[in-house]
């Protein structure tokens, strides 16, 4: 397991689905944990009571990342509660699908600002504050590898757009002994796409295992890339798709 102790997270869109099982296991390993929602401020504080009722330490804030000032400002935030930032792990993001000739400047406007523009502002003001031994861990998707029929494009484009960016911190940061990575899910079960949802076996036969994955199998590798034994691995993505892209 993990060793987190003394490390502070912080983990956009954390009160549900990925980055709910995501806060929940950093702090298992002993991180405190920042968590963003946007309006889901029951889910963020049950996400919250579960951890503190573990012996966990949780912060809540509030924050609309289309917005350009609040990736930065939760970065803050995170630093003025709980002391510092070791551990930024960019899941936020903004589902949209649909045909090419469909794609309002509006959607493309607002996935662009949360999926790519608020992991680079957010990984920017979060460089500041850390040291040796920090990471950057964006949630990506299996279509950075395989993208399986239309309606994806948007969806595709932006959290493809992860991969150079990661390449670039690692390269920048990587002298201070700062990693960047990103974690690749494959169809997993959440309230954005359960595992009865209509796609779904659909969604299924393009694995190699022929299931869905649950949320606990991306916060394990999350994990793994925050603590000890992700301290080698920067620059790359890690696909948990239960063979989506093979």
């Amino acid at each position: 397991m993990s060793d987190l102790t003394g490390k502070v997270a912080l983990v956009t869109g954390g009160s549900r689905g990925i980055g709910a099982a995501i806060s929940r296991r950093l702090a298992d390993a002993g991180a405190a944990v920042a968590l963003t929602y946007v309006q889901a401020v029951d889910q963020a504080r049950e996400v919250a009571k579960q951890i503190e009722a573990d012996g966990g330490t949780a912060a809540l804030i509030q924050a609309d990342l289309a917005h350009p000032e609040a990736a930065a400002e939760a970065v803050e935030q995170t630093v003025r509660e709980l002391g510092r930032i070791d551990i930024l792990v960019n899941n936020a993001g903004f589902l949209t699908y649909g045909p090419l000739a469909e794609v309002s400047v509006a959607e493309l406007d607002r996935v662009l600002a949360v999926d790519v523009r608020s992991v680079f502002l957010a990984a920017q003001a979060a460089a500041r504050h850390m040291g040796d031994g920090g990471r950057i861990i964006s949630i990506g998707s299996c279509f950075n590898g395989r993208v399986p029929g239309s309606n994806f494009v948007l969806q595709a484009t932006a959290k493809s757009a992860l991969i150079g960016l990661t390449k670039g911190l690692a390269r920048e940061l990587g002298p201070r002994g700062i990693t960047a990575t990103v974690v690749d899910p494959g169809p997993i079960d959440t309230d954005m796409n359960p595992a009865d949802g209509e796609t779904a076996d659909f969604q299924r036969s393009l694995t190699a295992l022929g299931r869905y994955g649950e949320a606990e199998d991306i916060a394990e590798a999350v994990a793994y890339l925050a603590g000890p034994g992700g301290r080698y691995v920067t620059g790359t993505a890690l696909a948990v798709d239960g063979g989506y892209t093979t």
